[in-house]
């Protein structure tokens, strides 16, 4: 099954909702880069991304929220937030 936008961009909303782990989303994005059937149509900007993504675990690249909203910008996605009560 080919890597597409939507896919990556599921797997940073993913991790932005805390579905996932910063462990577990690099290492889909490591897994990804070995094994990645990129969708042809944006095999550029997929594997920018993707490549991006592989690399958030080291301290010197991290993964800020800033880097979420433009790694979305480049797959043509944007981040929203929205503040709710906590619940007790």
């Amino acid at each position: 099954m080919a890597i597409t936008k939507q896919t990556v961009a599921d797997k940073i909303a993913s991790y932005l909702r805390h579905a996932i782990t910063l462990a577990q989303l690099v290492d889909w994005a490591e897994n990804a880069m070995l094994d990645g059937e990129f969708s042809e149509q944006d095999i550029g900007a997929i594997s920018a991304v993707v490549s991006r993504l592989g690399v958030a675990d080291v301290r010197a690249f991290g993964l800020t929220w800033e880097d979420c909203e433009q790694l979305l910008r480049q797959l043509g996605y944007s981040a929203r937030v929205d503040v709710v009560a906590a619940q007790p």
